[in-house]
């Protein structure tokens, strides 16, 4: 299973580096590592997605707070949370396929950020589902580069759950 982990630091030199290691130490794969800096000064938020087990994320947990510099470690996964990513998707739009593929930016409100004769580039924010639906129709055409930030997330004050919002409403408009 997929989780999200999002871990507040101090923002000093090798934290990182510390971070990184524990979990190449201990064997997990980063799917996706976004860092920035927080509401507070110096102090900087790191959202990492990893592949694990409850237990042993639990267990990666524990060793997250042993590190210098750490001063928060939560597990979102199953907490009502806002994702986003961002990805500039390059495409070879020739003049017959542009129209096409302005119709599926438009669909995905994505923002056209570069043109020229023979490509376009696209700007897609929205959550990890979202960008892998763009890229998968977009495939049809020649993609010619991807570049994808690492997830971002913030915890729902609301606690309510988009994604049993969208159950709830297909089931309700299944059942009319």
């Amino acid at each position: 299973m997929k989780h999200t982990l999002t871990v507040l630091v101090q923002n000093e030199s090798g934290v990182l580096s510390r971070i990184s290691g524990l979990f190449a130490r201990r064997g997990f794969n980063i799917s996706s590592l976004a860092v920035g800096s927080t509401e507070k000064h110096g102090v900087s938020r790191i959202t990492i997605s990893v592949e694990g087990d409850n237990r042993t994320i639990e267990q990666l947990v524990k060793q997250l707070y042993k590190l210098i510099n750490v001063l928060q470690v939560q597990n979102i996964t199953n907490i009502p949370s806002v994702e986003r990513e961002l990805v500039l998707i390059k495409i070879s739009a020739r003049q017959v396929n542009r129209s096409y593929i302005l119709e599926i930016a438009n669909i995905f409100r994505a923002k056209v950020v570069d043109l020229s004769n023979q490509y376009l580039m696209l700007e897609v924010t929205g959550d990890p589902g979202k960008i892998v639906a763009i890229e998968q129709l977009l495939m049809e055409y020649e993609i010619v580069e991807i570049a994808r930030t690492g997830k971002i997330a913030l915890i729902r004050e609301s606690n309510i759950s988009t994604e049993l919002l969208k159950r709830q409403i297909k089931v309700n408009s299944l059942r009319t």
